[in-house]
């Protein structure tokens, strides 16, 4: 992994605590970290830190992080189908909640997310989210940890 390596946000859904681990991070490491959304965001004045906004529209802001993305870099997103691309160009795809996402395991999220999605379209109440618990930001850290001292080598 180079040290040029960035992070990238789905950041619509990306909870506050999250983001503001990712800015602590990019400042004491030095790394790039580019939030995408299609609504503005407001960022710490730091040079590793911007946001980019991208018009409304389904799935839009998945799209530029899949164009934006390169082999090594992290990616942060509860979006399966574009942790699955990101996978597919060599980067890591890691869950606000903490879940890496690796070639061995995207095949059976997608698999579990496209049965959820037919369970709702039969009109099963399939249940939100659980809340998002401090074990969750815990379990983010330290995935984001692991990253960063591979980054450093």
């Amino acid at each position: 992994m180079s040290s040029e390596a960035q992070i990238l946000v789905d950041a619509d859904a990306c909870p506050v605590a999250i983001k503001e681990i990712l800015f602590r991070a990019a400042e004491r490491e030095q790394v790039p970290v580019t939030l995408v959304a299609n609504q503005y965001l407001r960022t710490p004045p730091s040079r590793f830190v911007r946001a980019v906004q991208v018009p409304g529209g389904f799935d839009v802001a998945d799209h530029e992080i899949a164009r934006r993305v390169a082999a090594g870099d992290l990616v942060v997103t509860q979006d399966i189908p574009l942790a699955a691309a990101v996978i597919e160009k060599g980067a890591l795809a890691l869950h606000p909640r903490g879940e890496l996402f690796t070639p061995e395991t995207i095949a059976q999220r997608l698999g579990m997310r496209n049965f959820m999605e037919e369970l709702r379209g039969a009109g099963v109440d399939t249940g939100g989210h659980a809340p998002f618990h401090p074990r969750d930001k815990q379990a983010f850290a330290n995935q984001l940890d692991r990253w960063l001292q591979q980054r450093r080598g």
